[in-house]
């Protein structure tokens, strides 16, 4: 029975494999063709700058966390935690900036 599975597998992806060929248009049509995947391009980027943003936001989250946590332990180290955070905050902000400036670079 495995080995069934395997095969019918197996004939499946050479099937999907060769569903490319069906999806190219026509030799003489592509001087014709129109960009269509414009609104596509555009749906794409916003989704993957909403990721950009989303890790960002749960990486701020827990540098903020982490640093109230350490600054209640020790206090005395509450300036030092402060800078470090403050430092990590810019860096995964910059992260994002740049998944911006490459989404409006794309697009």
């Amino acid at each position: 029975m495995r080995k069934l599975n395997l095969l019918f597998m197996a004939i499946v992806g050479v099937l999907f494999s060769a569903m490319t060929v069906l999806a190219q248009a026509p030799a003489g049509a592509a001087e014709h063709a129109a960009d269509n995947s414009a609104g596509l391009k555009a749906i794409a980027a916003g989704v993957g700058f909403a990721i950009a943003v989303v890790g960002g936001a749960i990486g701020q989250s827990r540098i903020g966390a982490a640093a109230c946590e350490g600054a209640a332990r020790n206090p005395g180290a509450a300036a030092k935690i402060q800078t470090m955070m403050i430092l990590g905050l810019a860096l995964i902000e910059s992260l994002v900036l740049f998944a911006l400036l490459v989404v409006f670079a794309k697009v």
